[in-house]
């Protein structure tokens, strides 16, 4: 068994597409809508491991989660860039870019080397190797 995809709503579905894209060479398959629903979608792929599913309806309520506390349920998921390197240069391009880094790269205790980010929707995002 593996993990297919993960999905995340969105208020501005083509922001979070190009995101992925630009800095996690995502590859976006084509759009899904749905007229019926007011729905639309995005699954974005990796080289390796799951999908991101990013979705818009108009009536989804604003998340509540604040950015810097933490809550029950999902929190974050990591992309793995291949190495230290590529860590260190992502995240060097995102803050260049005025996204905010609110882990710095370091080892954590469990031996990871990462960073963490958030994405443009507040979306915790760790840059592993």
């Amino acid at each position: 068994m593996r993990i297919e995809h993960i999905a995340i709503w969105t208020n501005q579905l083509e922001r979070l597409k190009d995101f992925y894209v630009k800095y996690f060479n995502a590859k976006a398959g084509d759009k899904y809508t749905n007229s019926t629903k007011k729905f639309e979608s995005y699954f974005l792929s990796f080289d390796k491991g799951c999908r991101l599913e990013i979705m818009h309806k108009p009536s989804i309520p604003e998340n509540l989660n604040d950015i810097q506390e933490q809550y029950m349920g999902l929190i974050h998921f990591a992309i793995s860039v291949g190495s230290k390197n590529k860590v260190l240069s992502i995240t060097e391009r995102l803050r260049e870019d005025g996204y905010e880094i609110i882990g710095e790269p370091r080892t954590t205790g469990d031996g990871y080397f990462e960073s963490v980010i958030l994405d443009p929707d507040g979306n915790r995002v760790e840059i592993t190797v």
